[in-house]
């Protein structure tokens, strides 16, 4: 029998929606798209942020020189200092509910444990938000997630970028 008591008409209904962000344009696509098509009442956002040195460390080449690895874990941190006030800004501004993860590991399997634990009903993200370095020797995170995930995956394309990020990063390709 359908419950119509006045609280379940009032109530809005709570979500739990994962974004994955990075310090890519493509982070604040898929964020963006969340606001402006998917966003609900009483939503419950997890941004969940793998710092990328985590995987520059793993690459062997980069173990010779500690030196390096410094540098670059200093670099990331002041990167992800910056991002997680940029996106704790972006939640106030925004009014939404949630938090921000910081995880460590893969990307796609940090987001996937992430979804588990939080019981996530979507997770949303960008395509390509990965750095030269990561992509290399990452396979594609959301082909990842769209594979794993238990809950649908919303894989924003950021179309008109598409094109013009191929113009201008074309170089990169051939190593």
């Amino acid at each position: 029998m359908a419950n119509t008591s006045p609280a379940s008409v009032i109530a809005p209904s709570t979500r739990t929606v994962i974004i994955g962000v990075d310090d890519s344009c493509f982070s604040e696509y898929a964020f963006n798209f969340y606001l402006t098509h998917v966003r609900k009442t009483g939503d419950n956002i997890v941004l969940v942020h793998v710092p990328e040195f985590h995987g520059v460390i793993q690459a062997p080449a980069m173990l010779t020189d500690p030196g390096v690895v410094h540098e670059l874990v200093k670099e990331e941190e002041i990167r992800t200092r910056q991002l997680v006030h940029k996106y704790s800004e972006k939640m106030k501004q925004f009014g939404l509910g949630g938090k921000m993860k910081q995880m460590t590991g893969k990307v796609g399997e940090s987001i996937i444990e992430t979804s588990r634990a939080e019981h996530a009903d979507l997770i949303i993200v960008g395509t390509r938000g990965m750095s030269k370095v990561r992509r290399t020797f990452l396979g594609s995170v959301s082909d990842y997630l769209v594979h794993h995930a238990n809950v649908p995956v919303l894989v924003c394309r950021h179309k008109e970028f598409d094109a013009q990020h191929d113009r201008v990063h074309h170089h990169h390709h051939h190593r």
